[in-house]
């Protein structure tokens, strides 16, 4: 396969969904279900014995072919994502960026997730080399990258993304009264995304609106997404922010002020055991210098077509009920730092953004901690035995 076909992208629109991940529908009745099911697995298999045949040490990869589902087998397979990631160069000659991008071309929609989940790490090598002083070809990445924008280009019909906020000024439905409105509730649109331009090549003035879509387009699937892939993520995002300022913590300390306040309120009531319980849980909401572990990358321009998706990914990694501690603790560390690099930017959006997901984070964290003490209180730790009465005739 020659990477230069990258340079048409008609190859995504072309043979791919109209949407990442979901594959076109078709009639029922004409669709053996025993026969799509083997083709996804034949298709699936051939792509982990190419991967193999790529890597030097590829027994662990070359078992997961023998699974059921061996496109999500090698989705989840930790191993196989820190093969390819210690591989990856970016080149024209990369092999293993031949394989992502045709692996991404295929039509199963488990195999384009596999390439997904490196979307994070491509986009942080990709951006701290093209920053670089000297910065080397990078027509792999590239290919990739404008692979991922042709199928979100291809996706979206010309149309851009929107949301819908309601307006907070009139009441809502549920304060009043069950009436017709004579017009619909007033709410406001914002363009999350405005439509895209097929792009031909990664031009300098479009760079980082292509990592943006790609970015997107790992969001959009991000709840298949496998964890550690969700950590690399943070920690590169931390590392893309670059600020080790005291403003970091500044919220931080904020909580630590308004603790020792309420510290000294109920120490004057004599409630010693209460005190030692609301300091220790702000120390253990607040995020310690060194919490993350060693960053990746480096500092880089952060226009808001690539800061926009990244803190809607970190949001979802701070937010996401089946996320582990560690995934929230490494975004909730990556917040911080992007908050310090908006305000010394003086970037209103993104100062804005970054505050909300802090106090958002700060208010999860309290309220999970405040559910877990009551928890605690309400479960009995001794098992009462049952009273004896004696009744005397």
């Amino acid at each position: 396969m020659e990477l230069q076909r990258n340079n048409s992208l008609s190859s995504p629109s072309s043979s791919n969904s109209s949407s990442i991940g979901i594959t076109q529908k078709t009639p029922s009745s004409s669709v053996d279900p025993m026969h799509s099911w083997w083709e996804s697995v034949s298709k699936a298999r051939s792509r982990i014995h190419a991967l193999a045949a790529i890597l030097p040490s590829s027994d662990s990869i070359t078992a997961l072919a023998d699974s059921d589902r061996p496109a999500l087998s090698l989705l989840s397979s930790h191993a196989a994502y820190t093969a390819i990631s210690s591989s990856l160069s970016g080149t024209h000659s990369d092999p293993l960026c031949h394989w992502l991008y045709d692996t991404f071309l295929s039509s199963d929609p488990h195999l384009r997730l596999v390439v997904l989940s490196f979307v994070p790490l491509l986009s942080a090598l990709y951006l701290s080399r093209i920053h670089s002083s000297n910065p080397p070809s990078l027509a792999g990445f590239e290919a990739l990258l404008l692979a991922l924008y042709a199928a979100e280009t291809k996706s979206r019909n010309g149309k851009p993304l929107l949301v819908t906020v309601p307006d907070l000024s009139h009441p809502s439905i549920y304060h009043s009264p069950l009436r017709k409105p004579s017009s619909p509730s007033p709410s406001s649109i914002g363009v999350i995304s405005p439509p895209l331009e097929p792009q031909l090549a990664v031009k300098s003035t479009k760079r980082a609106c292509i990592v943006g879509v790609a970015l997107h387009s790992f969001f959009s699937q991000i709840s298949h997404m496998p964890s550690w892939s969700k950590l690399e993520f943070s920690r590169f995002a931390a590392a893309w922010a670059g600020q080790d300022c005291p403003c970091r913590t500044e919220f931080d300390h904020k909580n630590d002020s308004n603790s020792n306040s309420d510290s000294e309120l109920r120490d004057s009531d004599g409630n010693d055991g209460e005190i030692e319980e609301v300091v220790e849980g702000m120390r253990n909401v607040q995020i310690q210098e060194g919490s993350v572990s060693e960053e990746k990358g480096e500092r880089i321009p952060l226009p808001w077509e690539i800061l926009q998706p990244t803190l809607r990914i970190l949001g979802h990694c701070l937010l996401g009920p089946l996320n582990s501690e560690e995934v929230k603790d490494a975004a909730s560390y990556a917040v911080r730092c992007l908050y310090a690099r908006a305000s010394h930017d003086l970037v209103p959006q993104a100062i804005l953004a970054t505050r909300s997901l802090i106090q958002l984070d700060i208010r999860t964290r309290e309220a999970a901690k405040a559910a877990a003490a009551n928890a605690n209180a309400n479960t009995p730790t001794k098992v009462k035995k049952p009273e004896i009465l004696l009744v005397s005739k």
